[in-house]
Formats: C-alpha cells, structure tokens, sequence
C-alpha cells in the first residue's frame, strides 16, 4: 500500500551519525527514528550453509543505472542496480559477484544502491549508498555501507534520511565518492532537499556540509502527491579534480552536480569549506553527470531536460575548461535535433582526449552513443541512416549467449533487434584498456573489447557482459511434476520455461508478449496445459499452452480487464478460473474462446485451484476463504475466522489430496501466520509458533514421510528465513542463513516435485534462487525445531549413547584469518535434541563470527551450540554451521570431536 509521504523532522545541523557493525546471524534491525540514534550494526560474514544456492540463470532482466571502474587496480569493477543490489566483476570468469545477498528482510530497501564508490587508493575498500525509496514505501532509512574487503563483508552507516536506488533520477551520478588524494574524506548528495554530506572518517560517520548552499529544486512532477513523483532529486554527483591535492592531504577542487536547471554545478577551491556556482555555467538542464578529465583540465557534463531514467525530450553536451573558467558547448547534435537528453558519460583514461557519452532517452528507434577523440570538437555515432529507413552501424551485435534480449521481436528499419539498448545511463571506458567498454541498459550489461576499432572504421563487437548478474523481480514460479522444472511470472520481461536451470534460456514467453506476468499456473495431472496472465499494453492478457510452456497462443478475454491478477487452471486442464484487475473473477471450460462471470466471489480475489478435484477452485479476499464446486461457475464464503483480513495473503492446495490447502499472510497489524485447512476451506487451523509466513510451496516429500515437503518464508522461532518442513508442519528447518537472505522474498516460493529438497524462491530484484539440500534422500523425518522454542535457550547436552560425525573444511584463508564450514551428522539411533559440538585448535586459532550455532571459547577449547532451527537431528541426519577466525601462526585442523563424553569419528 502506498500513501504519501510524512513530512520529515527537520535535522540538526552537522549531525553526525556512528556506525556499529552487522553481527553475522543477527542483522541490524530497522529502527523507527534513525535520525536521532546510533546505528546498530555488525559484521556480515559470507558462508555456506547445508544448502547450496544459485540463481535460476536469465542473465540480466533489470536496470543497471551505474558501473564503476577502479582507477589504480586493473580488472576491479563494480556495477549497482536499482532494486537488485551491487556487485563485484571476476574477471577470471567474466562475470559478476553479487554482494548484497545478506540484506535481511527488514532492510529489504537496502538492496536498492543509488550509489557506488571504489577507492582509487586503498582497492580494498567500496562503498555502497542504500536505500529503495525516499517516500513512506521503504519503512527504514538509507545507509552507507562500507568494506574493506571488496564487498565480501559490510559494515553499516544509517543515514537520518532516505535514498532512492529505484526513484526518479536514479541514472544521475555518481553520488557518493571517495577524495582520491585523502581517502578518509567522502562526500554523499542527498535528495529531498537533504543537501550535501562528508564523511572523514571512511564513511564511519556523516555529517552535512552546512557550507553548500544549494539542495536542489527539480522534482519530476510537482503535482504527485505520493512522495514519488514530486521528490526532489537533491544532488547527484559528486567529482574530484586530483590535480589539486596530493596524497594524503585532501582535495581542494571539489565539483558538484544539482537537480536545479538554472544552477546546476558548483565548486569548491577549498576542500569543501567553501562553495558557489561557478559562472557561465548552461541553464535549463540538469547535469546527469560530471566527469573530469583532468589531463586536460576539462569537466564535462552531460545535460537533459529531465532526470531520466524513462523520460528526456532535448539535451545537450558542454565542457568547462578549469584553467580559464570558458564553457562551450560540444554538443554532437544541434540541439533543435535532439528528441533525448544525454546521460551516460566516461573519458578513455589512456587516451583522455577520447570522450563517450550516450543518448540515454532515445527510445526510438534505439538508443544512441557518440565518441570524439578530440576532447568534443567534434563526433561520431554509433549508427547513422544510410538510405532512410536503413541504417549503417559501426558496430555488430552478438546476443547468443542470451539470446532473449532480442525479444522475439521482428521490428521494420530503422528498428533492430537486438537494440543498442534504452536507459543507457551508465557508461565506462576500462581506465586501464581502451579497448574495453561496458554500458547499462533497462535490461542488461552490454560491453566490447575491441572499442578502438569504432576510430578505424571497421566493426567493434558489443555482447552482453552480464553473467551472474541477475535482476529480475519474481512474480509467481510453478515446477510442474513433468516437463520443464520451472516455469516463471516475472517483472519487466515476462517469464521464462526453464529446462536447464543453470542455462539462459532462448526465449522469454510470446504470443502474448507479457511485459509482467503476474499469475502462473499449470494443470496439475495434465501439466502440459499451462496459463499465464500480467500486464500488456493491450489485449490479451491472458496466454495458454498445450506443451508444457514450450509454445503459446493468445487467449481472449473479458471486458473491462486492465491487468492480470490470478489465474487458476483445473486439475485435468478442462477449465481456468482468472481473476484479472479491472473487473470480476470469469471462468472458461475451453482455453479462453468465452468467458462467464463466476458468482459468489468478489472483484480482485486471489484465485488457486484444487490439485486433485477438477471442479474445485479456491477464492480468497479480506479475511474470507471461497470454495467452488462446479469449476468456478458459483463460490461460497467458507471460513473467516481467525484469518488475516488485511496484508498480502497467498495459499495453495497440496497435490493429489483433495481440499488440503495452506495459506500465509497477514500484517504486523492484525492476523498474521500460516494455516491448515483439509476440508476445502471450511476451517482453518493456525500453526503455533509460525509468527509470520508470507509464500508457501510444496516439494517432494522425503524418504519415509507420508507428506509432501513443506517450503515457507516465515518467521519461526523469531528468525526470519526460509523454512522447510516434512512432517506436515510440526518441526521445522531454516534453510537458508543470513548470508543468503535477499531482502524481500515474499512473492513465491515452491519445492521442486521431482527432487527432493529442491527449493524455488522469489526475490524482487535478485532474479529466481534455487537451493538444494545436501541431505539428498531426506533422511526420513526433517531434523527441524518445534517452532515455539526461544532461540536462546540453552539446547543441553545431547544422550549419552548418541554417535556422530564431523566434517571440518576450511573454505577460505587470507592472511591472518580463515573461513571453516563443519558439518555434524548423527550415526546413532537417538534423534539429537539439541548439541554441543566441543573440539580443540591445535594452533591457538580464534573463533571470529559464527552462523548457525553459538560459539564459545576458552583458550584454545571452542564448543559450537545448536541454534533454535537446527537443535533436532534425527538420526542419519546433519546439521551445518560455520565461522571466521583469525590465526597468528599456522592453520592445523582440530583432530578431534566430542559431543559431550562422545568422541565424534572425523572425515
């Protein structure tokens, strides 16, 4: 739900705010009034737990409104994303490192990064600004975060003020930067009119530059009363001229970019104590960016008439010469000429006189990107028109590695696909090989390694860069018992039929083009008939298949419809049920040739079908569980009490049982869980001990069970995660730990039938993960934890006849520290209720953070205690944890386990 936006205390003057660190296995919960307090925080370590997790390959699917070189170390890249997170780039593989997996549901906004910043003097060090939205959508505050590692572990700065990663204006900057002289010294630009901030102390602290004078004015529509549209954008970047600092003292010219047409850059000749806009600059546009090339003492600035990323009409390109104060304008189009604004700015660092910027707003017929070699005196394209529609490229495309960024689409000259690309705000020449060159897209990572060839007339060669980067909000996910192994709704491109999970597949689905699919569901005993429904620019909104999602053709559709809402399909394929926005629930015996309004059930209810009876469907709304029994032709209200009346609510019946359903949902402010029923919706039973359960999923049962695996993202036992159960929701076992956790994962979660342990999650902007179990069979009943257990109880001792063992391995080291992941596993007869794994380190080693249990240590003598999820270990079962330490000499591993008087065997 979105309302406006509260107006904001008004802040003290040089506030300053201290971080603490994010403790691994307890993130920094939000707080309600983080401009007045200290932060809370800890260190986040990455590890493994028994499950081993991957994203769902699509390559790309999102905006990448920023990438980020390191200017003294080689091959060391950064790239931001909107809603998606930051990563890192491997060169080794080509690909890039995701970094903010560990963002907890709380802080789910912090997985959209507004800004990035790598240090040119120390490349350890990066640092992140944070936050999804500035109105009252995103609950918490921004944040910088900070590493010293290259992004494997953060600490936290929460700032007395929101950021926007995924609001107007988002492919400005860079916003946050780092002094490359003094590298202590950082500046952040804030927006909503919060001004400019600096940090002294490497980003530990922030407090605002009371000197500058100017926070902005430009909001992209004044007339919004959301908090959305009518924010103001604040300041958007922040760049250093070098040249006027020397190491270790900090930087005296600081140039500063305003959401303010008529005064748009600023300076400062003092390192900051003092500021004003410098003279001549052009009015009547915004600065997008401001880079310096400081060879040759020119700031260039890229110019649009708005702040992007959709919109810009008129643009333009000028250079400031810092020696003699002159402006020209460098356009390489006549103003009049332009139907975009530029954006997307980077200087060849080898070659500073070589200058590319991008034409981030042409939509039509594609996007469009200009170089010069001498320092924008004059220009070249990427494309020009030969003979009108027909167009000469200087460039060749090769999508093959993900071949769906074509779309399927078969467009007339002077369109193509694939496209250059839409919302190009983010450019960047390789400051160490002018060869090499990646930009952002609304979709992907494009990038080339033969750039200069652009200079010799012949082709260059752009292909995606984008491996591991996924981005992709996760609307709803199906994993039928034949076929392929998932089928998905997604944000933006639709969805995908994925037969090889760890491939980019050839295609997203067509016939309809979908631009958001928003309801997937397949016939459970007849799982070659699939259905799909989302948004669209126009009728249909609906798509059915006969082959399992392999192919598709378009449905009609009742009158009224404006979006896609839920769909159902009948057990057998002999009917759908759909419940799309903008009108009432229909249903259809065939696939889509006529629809009849379903009665008894009202507009907007989320719709799922039985998975055994093809006559039953299933409605839900406000509190009140509907049941058909004649495919969806009449509902009746079934049970109400007791169920959550507000909040996101979804459920699903179990497969081949006949009216078992789960639903879970609910708000903070009301009912809020999961429940049970198994009499088609007539009562409900509310399980104890889960406080909050958002998706629900089925998978396939374990050995020995007699029920379908469980999958929820709940809160049990005050952890949030995601939990599986195989005894039909009595124990429970947390899956996932808190180095893998993705913000928010509430849209759709479900097991794969096939596999046992195999998980599906959604995430909003980390693309599909999936998880599989170490535990390959099951090892008959799920070693969870009854959900009512404190977290801090002391779990005991385990029984004396229990047997065990230990695998010890250590997983990194690095010059005094290591990462270890052990995993116990109990070879008794007794199921372990609650353990303490003790061993020895035989070279004086320090335990560090742990996950997944509680350390303790006395001397060289560590004990490892079981957490509230992983207490109960059946027999033949495992429990998995691990830790950072520190070492000062060697790095032997411990020889020897006990479990109280047990001496563990070791493998």
């Amino acid at each position: 739900m979105r309302s406006s936006a509260r107006p904001f205390a008004a802040l003290v003057a040089a506030l300053t705010l201290t971080a603490g660190l994010f403790a691994a296995g307890a993130p920094a919960s939000a707080r309600a009034n983080d401009a007045t307090t200290t932060a809370q925080a800890s260190d986040v370590s990455l590890a493994a737990d028994t499950y081993d997790w991957k994203n769902v390959r699509i390559d790309g699917g999102g905006f990448v409104p920023g990438i980020v070189f390191n200017r003294s170390e080689k091959n060391l890249a950064f790239a931001r994303t909107d809603i998606g997170g930051a990563y890192r780039w491997d060169q080794a593989g080509k690909r890039w490192t995701p970094l903010l997996d560990w963002v907890d549901w709380d802080h789910w906004g912090w997985t959209g990064v507004v800004s990035l910043a790598s240090d040119s003097v120390d490349p350890d060090n990066v640092y992140a600004a944070v936050g999804t939205y500035t109105n009252d959508w995103d609950p918490t505050n921004g944040a910088v975060l900070r590493s010293s590692d290259r992004g494997a572990s953060w600490k936290a700065s929460t700032l007395p003020f929101k950021l926007g990663g995924n609001m107007p204006g988002r492919g400005m900057g860079e916003r946050l930067a780092v002094d490359p002289n003094k590298n202590s010294v950082l500046y952040l630009g804030a927006p909503s009119g919060k001004g400019l901030w600096r940090s002294t102390d490497s980003g530990a602290t922030w407090s605002e530059v009371t000197a500058f004078p100017n926070p902005g004015d430009y909001a992209q529509d004044p007339t919004d009363t959301s908090g959305y549209g009518n924010d103001n954008q604040g300041i958007v970047w922040v760049t250093f001229d070098e040249r006027t600092g020397s190491a270790g003292s900090a930087t005296q010219d600081v140039y500063v970019g305003v959401a303010d047409k008529d005064n748009t850059v600023y300076r400062s000749t003092d390192g900051g104590t003092t500021w004003s806009r410098i003279a001549g600059q052009p009015t009547g546009y915004l600065a997008h960016k401001g880079v310096l090339d400081s060879e040759n003492g020119y700031l260039y600035l890229t110019l649009s008439d708005t702040g992007g990323p959709y919109d810009g009409g008129k643009g333009q390109i000028w250079r400031y010469t810092t020696a003699t104060g002159e402006w020209k304008d460098v356009s390489p189009v006549a103003e009049a000429d332009t139907y975009y604004g530029f954006s997307g700015l980077t200087v060849d660092r080898q070659h500073p006189g070589t200058v590319m910027a991008t034409a981030y707003s042409s939509w039509w017929p594609d996007t469009q990107i200009f170089r010069s070699t001498d320092s924008g005196a004059t220009w070249t394209q990427a494309w020009d028109y030969g003979s009108y529609p027909n167009r000469t490229d200087r460039f060749t495309q090769d999508v093959s590695s993900v071949p769906w960024l074509t779309w399927g689409a078969s467009p007339a000259p002077p369109e193509t696909t694939p496209k250059l690309g839409w919302m190009t705000e983010a450019l960047e020449i390789d400051p160490f090989d002018s060869d090499r060159m990646m930009y952002g897209t609304g979709a992907t990572i494009y990038g080339t390694e033969n750039l200069t060839k652009w200079d010799s007339g012949s082709q260059f060669k752009i292909t995606p860069m984008v491996k591991g980067l996924e981005e992709t909000a996760v609307n709803d996910l199906a994993s039928p018992p034949s076929g392929a192994p998932l089928l998905s709704a997604l944000g933006d491109i639709g969805g995908f039929r994925h037969t090889d999970l760890d491939a980019v597949p050839d295609m997203m689905f067509t016939s309809p083009n979908l631009t958001s699919t928003t309801s997937i569901d397949f016939a459970e005993t007849s799982p070659n008939t699939v259905v799909r429904v989302g948004s669209a620019d126009a009728a249909p909104h609906i798509g059915f298949s006969t082959d399992n999602g392999s192919d598709w053709f378009q449905g009609s559709e009742p009158s009224g419809v404006t979006g896609g809402g839920t769909v159902a399909a009948a057990a057998d394929g002999s009917g759908f049920v759909w419940s799309p926005e903008g009108t009432g629930v229909y249903r259809t015996t065939g696939y889509g040739s006529s629809w009849s309004a379903s009665t008894g059930i009202p507009d907007g209810a989320t719709v799922e079908s039985d998975r055994k009876n093809p006559k039953k469907f299933y409605g839900y709304k406000a509190g009140t569980f509907y049941l058909s029994t004649d495919g969806g032709a009449t509902f009746t209200a079934k049970a109400s009490s007791g169920l959550p009346a507000e909040g996101n609510v979804r459920f699903k019946a179990v497969p081949g049982t006949e009216g078992d359903i789960w639903l879970a949902g609910g708000s903070t402010e009301g009912a809020y869980g999961l429940w049970h029923s198994t009499d088609s919706g007539a009562t409900f039973t509310k399980l104890t001990g889960v406080e909050q359960a958002d998706s629900v999923g089925f998978g396939k049962a374990a050995a020995g069970a007699s029920y379908q695996t469980l999958f929820v993202t709940a809160k049990i036992g005050g952890v949030r995660g995601v939990f599986r159960s195989t005894d039909a929701g009595a124990t429970w076992t947390r899956i996932n730990d808190d180095a893998h956790q993705w913000g928010w994962i509430g849209a759709s979660i479900t097991g794969d039938p096939r596999v046992y342990g195999r998980v599906y999650v959604s995430t909003n902007g980390r693309g599909i993960m999936y998880g599989d179990s170490s535990d390959s069979d099951g090892g008959g009943t799920d070693p969870g934890t009854d959900p009512g257990t404190d977290p801090g109880t002391d779990p005991g001792n385990p029984p004396g006849d229990a047997a065990c063992s230990v695998t010890y391995k250590v997983t990194n080291e690095w010059p005094g520290g290591f990462q270890a992941d052990v995993t116990l596993t109990n070879t008794g007869s007794a199921e372990l209720d609650g353990w303490k794994l003790a061993w020895t380190f035989p070279d004086g080693q320090r335990v560090g953070q742990m996950w997944n249990a509680t350390p303790t240590q006395d001397g060289a003598k560590v004990t490892a205690a079981s957490v509230s999820w992983n207490g109960r270990v059946a027999p033949g079962a495992s429990a998995g944890f691990g830790f950072t330490g520190t070492l000062t000499g060697g790095n032997a591993a411990p020889d020897a386990f006990s479990l109280g008087d047990e001496v563990c065997a070791t493998g």
